[in-house]
């Protein structure tokens, strides 16, 4: 392992300086601002300000609005990251099988990584619209009455597969590079000792995409509960009857709609701790079964 040596000690600090302010500006600032003021709590206008200790977070756990949020946020997180982790280790396993054209049809999967979380919900908010989507036309004919307007089912639906459709590029951009480090000596010794595709798949290259895979698992939890806000704005806007309202959206409506900077805080808070808390579980507990 090589070690640079600086002569100058103040050179390094130069060198990490831009990423440090990078950091503490977008990133330790805002957080401390939110912390701040979740004690607090403030009028519409701003001009009164009063320290009201913890009492927005008491109030929020007597919120059946909040508690409902929670709850959804976690079908939604699920939801999401199974889907779109799923889908994606199929189409990269299907990459990994193909011999020709490989380079296009990656090239063709990865597009919609580029597209923004908004346009991705307006995309899919009319492909399935009641009135002019193409999806209801054809769930009519086989008798199923869609409407995410008002059926909290559909809602649910419809965000779930616009958020997982959006991720789904980034998962099998890292399934197939998964795959590809995975020996094919091991994979030819299992089929000679008589494995077929399906146990040569669960026993050897499932085990060997661990890492893969539980990189994975922590990045779409992440995605799920913060970046799906455009989605979710763009679609439903946390409807209908709040069956689509998570968390990082209500954020947002309580603080910037409704004005009620110290609960958003304080919701924000809260949402900040448990990703922290899941993201520290997942390395405590879930890494123990990966196999590196």
């Amino acid at each position: 392992m090589k070690r640079t040596l600086f002569r100058n000690q103040l050179l390094p600090w130069l060198l990490l300086a831009p990423q440090l302010a990078i950091t503490f500006i977008f990133f330790l600032w805002p957080a401390a601002q939110a912390v701040r003021q979740s004690f607090l709590r403030q009028d519409a206008f701003g001009i009164n300000t009063t320290f009201v200790g913890l009492s927005n977070f008491q109030a929020l756990w007597n919120s059946p609005e909040y508690l409902n949020s929670l709850q959804v946020t976690a079908v939604f997180a699920v939801l999401v990251t199974v889907l779109s982790m799923g889908f994606a280790l199929l189409l990269a396993v299907a990459v990994d099988r193909m011999i020709r054209s490989t380079s296009v049809y990656t090239t063709l999967l990865v597009w919609p990584y580029a597209v923004a979380p908004a346009v991705a919900g307006i995309l899919w908010w009319f492909i399935f619209n009641p009135t002019i989507g193409v999806m209801p036309y054809f769930l009519d004919a086989i008798g199923y009455d869609w409407n995410h307007i008002s059926s909290k089912t559909d809602a649910m639906t419809l965000v779930v597969i616009a958020s997982a459709w959006k991720q789904i590029s980034y998962n099998f951009l890292f399934f197939v590079a998964g795959l590809q480090s995975v020996p094919a000596s091991l994979r030819e010794a299992a089929a000679i000792d008589g494995a077929g595709p399906v146990r040569r798949f669960f026993d050897i290259t499932v085990p060997l995409l661990s890492p893969t895979t539980f990189f994975l698992l922590v990045v779409n939890i992440v995605y799920a509960m913060f970046d799906t806000f455009g989605v979710i704005d763009a679609t439903t806007e946390g409807g209908p009857a709040q069956a689509t309202n998570i968390l990082v959206y209500k954020v947002y409506f309580d603080g910037f709609v409704g004005q009620n900077m110290g609960s958003s805080a304080a919701q924000s808070v809260i949402l900040m701790l448990t990703v922290i808390a899941l993201t520290v579980v997942q390395f405590r507990y879930v890494e123990k079964k990966v196999a590196y």
